[in-house]
């Protein structure tokens, strides 16, 4: 879907400097994790009041990774929630593998829980796709989606495997290796990501990277923000660019100079001053 492009509305932030940690809590709940949804979800709260932005992590990170983004909302009398995906943090496994649009049907119970009005999704890499889905499919739930980092556009070239590895598995499938060399194989020569995960999450993480969510953005009619660092090496602001093509209803490319793909933890006075406009 091609977007008129008065619509969207490109500019470049400054960065005032990187925030390595937060600073205490406003919240009196200090560094204390509670359950959401059917008890399962565990995230920490920010702030007092009623939750109005929940922020959602990339894949191998946690919630924590926007404590200074969040502090600094509470400062201002915004009160937020920052997840632990499933097999994240202190959020155990899924009981099934499913990419971003089984995760956004395990998390829509605890956003719908969290208060009457819509909120504020923020999404970073991984957590992108996940409130991307749900802008999508639950949009009585969002009132504005603030994405960073995001994969959003599918695989547009089957990359194959090495022949070596393609080979391992070949003759695993037949009983011909045991699952230690088929194993010793994957550490070889899969990604940083599919070696530190380990049971369903490997599953998980299959399916994630061979998703597309272009359906998606055509479907979402929240506001949308992207915050980008223009140093981001693991997904280049063009990923941005192209997946505001899909969108048809208002949205903004922010780019932030000299920052790269941990915008929650590289800039997170530069995310938080965009979370309080969408909230505005």
């Amino acid at each position: 879907m091609n977007v008129d492009s008065s619509l969207m509305v490109t500019t470049t932030l400054p960065v005032r400097g990187d925030v390595s940690c937060a600073r205490s809590h406003v919240s009196n709940l200090k560094d204390v994790l509670r359950a959401y949804g059917e008890g399962d979800l565990f995230g920490e709260p920010y702030g007092e009041g009623p939750v109005r932005v929940v922020w959602l992590h990339g894949w191998g990170r946690r919630g924590q990774d926007f404590a200074a983004a969040a502090t600094t909302l509470a400062e201002g009398g915004v009160a937020s929630v920052a997840l632990d995906l499933p097999g994240f943090g202190a959020t155990p496994p899924p009981a099934v593998a499913g990419g971003a649009r089984h995760y956004a049907d395990l998390v829509a119970p605890a956003l719908a829980a969290m208060g009457d009005a819509p909120l504020v999704l923020v999404g970073h890499s991984f957590g992108g796709r996940v409130a991307t889905v749900l802008a999508a499919t639950r949009p009585e739930l969002v009132r504005a989606l603030v994405l960073t980092g995001v994969p959003l556009l599918g695989p547009t070239a089957s990359v194959r495997s090495p022949l070596v590895y393609r080979a391992t598995r070949w003759l695993h499938r037949r009983g011909l290796l045991s699952d230690r060399r088929l194993e010793a194989a994957r550490q070889q020569y899969g990604s940083t990501d599919y070696r530190h995960a380990r049971g369903v999450m490997r599953e998980v993480l299959v399916v994630v990277v061979n998703e597309g969510y272009e359906s998606e953005l055509a479907r979402v009619a929240a506001p949308v923000t992207m915050v980008w660092g223009d140093e981001d090496h693991e997904v280049s602001i063009d990923v941005a660019t192209r997946a505001a093509t899909f969108l048809s209803g208002r949205h903004t490319l922010r780019r932030l100079a000299g920052v790269g793909h941990l915008v929650p933890t590289e800039a997170p006075r530069e995310l938080a001053a965009v979370v309080r406009e969408a909230l505005a």
